[in-house]
């Protein structure tokens, strides 16, 4: 599993974990996460995440 970095706050998105706070169940894919989708810290897009390696 990866883990993606917001480049405007530093929010990790881990797709091990999801965010079940906003819709996204855990072992959910990045590329599977809703294009809608926004940094629920700052309201970044999906194009504002770079994928990181923890």
């Amino acid at each position: 599993m990866k883990a993606y970095m917001c480049v405007i706050c530093g929010f990790v998105y881990e797709e091990e974990e999801g965010h079940p706070e906003t819709g996204i169940e855990p072992g959910t894919r990045w590329e599977d996460v809703p294009i809608n989708w926004v940094c629920p810290d700052c309201g970044a897009g999906k194009e504002d995440f770079e994928m990181i390696e923890i």
